[in-house]
């Protein structure tokens, strides 16, 4: 548990009002998880009511765009009936007692937030209101289920108190020993749409992002990492980058040399004056070009059985049409607008640090290591994230460790800043990928075998997070999409084989995972049959998902309102996708012309399923942002690796959306009461099968590689 001086230190108004830690119980773990896995630390929140009736909630989860500032809050005032303009939300401190109730640690990830987080932030908000409540009941003597509450107000009849001036009373009073939660039917904050709570601080400039972390002694370091995948550092002289102006010391860190200097600007010229010899990387470096050759021979092997029903090669054999198609993917950078950075203070066997991190257990443990000490001697500060996705939750916590490793080595504190090029060349990318089909159809144009190979790299293989997603050397993340896309449960031979290689690129999780390679395809190929059996793509979508209502659902709204039974204006066409991932569907149309032999996609139409919409508010704007992000890859990511050498450097080179080709985006969305399903990735990867889908129906041409190009 959390100790009461940590509980003291996490906020400026605790000593006096009312203090709230709750603890569920861990879920029993999914059957895919290994047999009696090492028991978690118990879950915890923490809601904070201060004498002055300002309500704090303390998010064990980091913001890093997707709305938890908000939305988590928004669940907690729910049940607790507080006046809703006197709530704010801050970062809890990173310990063992926020730990993710699925995962064990205090992480970020998975479009799981608000799914964690939906009953046990509910529950803290209906154990203080209870004890508000029986506070009150006991300064009138009158029984607690007399009183009524509304609007962070107790009453009695005409007597009134305020949940400030209730909180000292209510702390000193046992926690409930159950609770009820509300009715959906009873809400009155949840779905309603709700303005972000931390865009005043962001648009005035209050909010603190990593990057902005300053105090009296910091100092800024840059590092000069090795150029190339797998090469290693050999020597330095560091005698010119000694005499630039503000530079103070120059120390080694592993594989790379660090400038630590006054202000970034001395430090980022310091670096450029080091003068390094590297060891270049053993057989020549990776070439992203000669992966995916090796990637096209090894699909013409069997690879690791995931899937398998029925004699697929006999059906492949007795097809009346056979579709057969490669897709690939490139590997492609998180780039965030916030650079990865992270500043470190040692003092003796204790540290603080200050990042947008998120996995700050992780980071606590991989400091803690470094320095030879114990994790709860590690404050981990968590600032705003200027952008995530994933890069912000590396396996190793490598930024961490090498901030940690400089401060150390320079003795002084340090914020370990990463330019815009260190952050586009310094790996971790989503993995290149390959896709090999072949599908029979019957008579009528349906599928009846299907055999689908994919080849890549696994993002979890040899990290921590093994344990948990590898099972008998497959990676499900490499799968997720594809093996239980519910196009095959009606296929009677179907198989599904996987080959994960190895490669010198280091990769990791993207935005929206393993859906980000599989959608693609997947959504391609099922166009590709459509065609090849004459029939309607939305149609023969809706035919493979006859017994999949909540998708058909999805894709009827979403065609419906695009317009798709009416023909597109002249010179554009449409195209769609709907998939489901992280428990929410998501059905999009896409409507695309050419401009100067260049896609210029103008609209697309959403309709998505998330169960139940807490703030429909923020969801629009996370599906909005997904888009953006999708479309930004689709059109132009791309990683271009040479001799081990990244070859993009920064925006210029490898492009974002721009405003001007922003498409017009409507979200529809479809409270369905199902359970709830993640918001911030799932739409991210059914953009580009849409527009290459909406290509295909303009021009003829089936794009099956990203970046979509037609030249």
């Amino acid at each position: 548990m959390i100790s009461r001086r940590d509980l003291l230190r996490a906020g400026s108004a605790s000593a006096a009002g009312l203090w709230i830690a709750f603890n569920v119980p861990l879920k029993a773990q999914a059957a895919a998880e290994p047999p009696a896995p090492r028991p978690l630390p118990p879950p915890n929140a923490f809601l904070r009511i201060a004498a002055d009736d300002s309500v704090t909630v303390l998010l064990a989860h980091s913001e890093m765009g997707q709305g938890i500032w908000t939305g988590l809050a928004m669940l907690i005032a729910e049940e607790l009936d507080c006046d809703w303009s006197k709530v704010k939300s801050e970062h809890a401190p990173a310990a063992p007692v926020y730990a993710h109730t699925a995962a064990g640690s205090q992480v970020t990830f998975g479009s799981s937030t608000t799914v964690s987080e939906m009953d046990r932030y509910r529950t803290v908000g209906a154990m203080a209101k209870d004890m508000l409540v029986r506070a009150a009941a006991e300064r009138w003597k009158v029984a607690p289920s007399e009183c009524k509450v509304a609007n962070g107000i107790v009453s009695y009849g005409a007597k009134r108190l305020s949940f400030g001036r209730l909180a000292e009373h209510a702390m000193g009073l046992p926690p409930p020993a159950a609770v009820t939660l509300k009715d959906p039917k009873d809400w009155k904050l949840i779905g309603t749409r709700v303005k972000r709570l931390d865009t005043p601080e962001k648009i005035t400039g209050k909010a603190q992002f990593g990057i902005d972390v300053q105090f009296p002694g910091l100092r800024t370091a840059v590092v000069a990492r090795p150029p190339a995948f797998g090469a290693t550092l050999a020597k330095f002289d560091a005698t010119a980058a000694l005499q630039v102006p503000g530079v103070e010391q120059v120390v080694p860190a592993g594989d790379a040399v660090a400038v630590v200097a006054a202000h970034f600007w001395a430090a980022k010229r310091g670096r450029d004056a080091l003068q390094i010899e590297w060891n270049p990387p053993p057989n020549g470096g990776a070439d992203n070009v000669k992966i995916l050759d090796d990637y096209r021979a090894l699909a013409t092997q069997p690879g690791a059985m995931v899937v398998e029903a029925g004699a697929v090669d006999a059906a492949l054999d007795n097809a009346k049409t056979r579709v057969e198609a490669d897709y690939d993917l490139p590997y492609v950078a998180h780039a965030p607008m916030e650079p990865l950075n992270c500043a470190v203070r040692i003092d003796g066997d204790r540290c603080d640090i200050w990042i947008g991190t998120q996995s700050q257990t992780s980071d606590q443990a991989v400091a803690a290591r470094i320095l030879g000490t114990t994790p709860e001697k590690v404050s981990i500060h968590t600032t705003f994230l200027g952008g995530g996705f994933g890069h912000r939750s590396n396996p190793f916590s490598n930024v961490v460790a090498e901030a940690v490793t400089v401060a150390k080595a320079a003795k002084v504190p340090v914020k370990v800043v990463w330019t815009r090029e260190d952050d586009m060349r310094g790996g971790y990318y989503r993995p290149q990928f390959l896709h090999r089909f072949k599908v029979g159809l019957d008579e009528h144009g349906m599928p009846l075998a299907w055999d689908h190979v994919l080849v890549g790299q696994s993002v979890f293989d040899g990290t921590p997070a093994a344990a948990f997603s590898m099972r008998n050397g497959i990676d499900r993340n490499s799968v997720t999409g594809a093996a239980d896309s519910p196009y095959l449960d009606a296929i009677a031979a179907r198989r599904v084989t996987l080959h994960s290689p190895k490669t010198p690129v280091p990769v990791w999780v993207w935005r929206s995972v393993g859906h980000s390679h599989t959608v693609f395809p997947m959504e391609c190929i099922v166009d590709e049959l459509a065609h090849a059996a004459g029939k309607d793509p939305f149609e023969y979508r809706l035919a493979l998902l006859a017994a999949k209502p909540r998708l058909a659902d999805a894709l009827k709204l979403a065609a419906e309102k695009a317009g798709w039974s009416t023909p597109a204006a002249h010179g554009r066409a449409r195209g769609l996708a709907v998939h489901q991932a992280f428990g929410t569907i998501v059905a999009q149309v896409a409507e695309i012309s050419l401009e100067g032999g260049r896609i210029k996609v103008h609209k697309v139409t959403c309709a998505i399923d998330c169960g139940t919409a807490v703030n429909p508010l923020a969801i629009e704007a996370q599906v909005e942002g997904s888009i953006v992000f999708g479309l930004s890859a689709a059109l132009y990511g791309r990683m271009t690796i040479r001799r081990g050498e990244v070859q993009e450097s920064n925006f210029h080179d490898y492009p974002v959306l721009r405003l001007p080709e922003m498409p017009q985006i409507s979200v529809h969305i479809i409270q369905s009461g199902a359970k709830l399903g993640g918001i911030g990735e799932p739409a991210t990867a059914s953009i580009a099968p849409a527009v290459a889908n909406a290509v295909f129906a303009l021009t003829g041409k089936r794009l099956r590689s990203q970046p979509l190009q037609l030249a």
